[in-house]
C-alpha cells in the first residue's frame, strides 16, 4: 500500500480528482469511515426501520434529509456523489456490473443517504495497542463474507448478515474483544470466533467481498458484524434504483474516533 493520507480531507480530494479508487482502510487515522446506502425517499422509512433492527451490522450514523448530498455535520464541503473511491449501483435488484467512481449523473432530487458506522474505526485502536490488522499488513481490502445468520426484516429488506473477518493469535481474542467492544456504533464486539462453519461460510479462502487474507498457525478468525449487509437487503428489497459503496471503499468522514468510544 501507498503511503497512508493523513487527513480525512486530503483523502476525500483525491478520491473527488480520481486519484484514489481503493480500499480505505489504514489512511486518514483518527477520522471515522462509515458505510453508505443511497435509496429513494419511498424506501427510507423502512431502511432506517432495518437499521434499528439489526443495529449491530447497521449502526446509523447520519441520515440526510431527501436530495441532500452533503451531509455537513459528517464532514465539511464533502460530496456523498463524488467522495467514495468506486460506488455500486442496484436497478431493480439486479447488482450493476460496473462499479463508477463519481454518481452525479445517476442523483436524483428524492434520495436518501444513510452512513452506518464502520470497522476500520476500532481498527486504529487495535493497531495503538500493537494488536496486528493483518489486510493492512498485507495490502489488501478486509475479507467479508455472507453468513446463515439471518437479519430481522422490515418492510421489503430482509437478508443474511455479511461480517467481516480479521485473524489474531488465540491469545489475544480476549485483548481484541475487549477493545472492540468499547466501539457499539462502529460494529462493537465480535459475532464469532473460531469455527467459520458454525455461521455458514464453508471456505475462508474465497470470501464474497474483500480479498482473502493469511491466516497463520496459531491464529484463529475473529467476526464481526459488517455494514455490506445492507447491500444483501437491497438485492432483495428491488428497489427501483439504489447506491452503496463498494466494499471497502468507504466514506471518509471528519468525525473522530474517539467520540465514538464507550467506556
Amino acid at each position: 500500500m501507498n503511503a497512508p493520507f493523513e487527513s480525512a480531507a486530503q483523502l476525500r480530494k483525491a478520491i473527488r480528482r480520481g486519484k484514489f479508487t481503493g480500499p480505505t482502510a489504514g489512511h486518514a487515522a483518527g477520522f471515522v469511515q462509515t458505510n453508505l446506502v443511497i435509496l429513494s425517499q419511498r424506501y427510507a422509512d423502512d431502511f432506517a426501520r432495518f437499521c434499528e433492527l439489526n443495529a449491530r451490522a447497521c449502526p446509523l450514523i447520519a441520515m440526510t434529509k431527501p436530495g441532500v448530498y452533503r451531509p455537513r455535520a459528517a464532514a465539511a464541503g464533502a460530496d456523498l456523489r463524488t467522495d467514495v473511491p468506486r460506488y455500486r449501483v442496484f436497478r431493480d435488484g439486479d447488482l450493476q456490473t460496473t462499479e463508477p467512481t463519481d454518481i452525479r449523473l445517476f442523483w436524483r432530487d428524492d434520495f436518501v443517504a444513510f452512513l452506518l458506522g464502520c470497522s476500520f474505526t476500532f481498527e486504529n485502536a487495535l493497531l495503538k495497542a500493537g494488536l496486528p490488522v493483518r489486510h493492512i499488513e498485507q495490502g489488501r481490502n478486509v475479507p467479508m463474507y455472507r453468513t446463515s445468520r439471518p437479519c430481522t426484516p422490515a418492510g421489503s429488506f430482509t437478508g443474511d448478515m455479511v461480517v467481516s473477518m480479521r485473524p489474531f493469535a488465540g491469545d489475544q481474542v480476549e485483548m481484541v474483544r475487549e477493545i472492540t467492544r468499547h466501539y457499539p456504533r462502529m460494529h462493537g464486539a465480535p459475532i464469532h470466533v473460531g469455527d467459520p462453519a458454525e455461521i455458514g461460510i464453508a471456505d475462508l479462502s474465497r470470501p464474497d467481498f474483500g480479498q482473502a487474507v493469511t491466516v497463520r498457525a496459531g491464529e484463529v478468525p475473529v467476526f464481526w458484524a459488517c455494514g455490506v449487509t445492507p447491500q444483501l437487503a437491497l438485492l432483495n428489497a428491488r428497489c427501483s434504483l439504489a447506491i452503496t459503496h463498494s466494499p471497502g471503499c468507504m466514506f471518509v468522514t471528519d468525525l473522530q474516533d474517539e467520540a465514538y468510544y464507550v467506556p
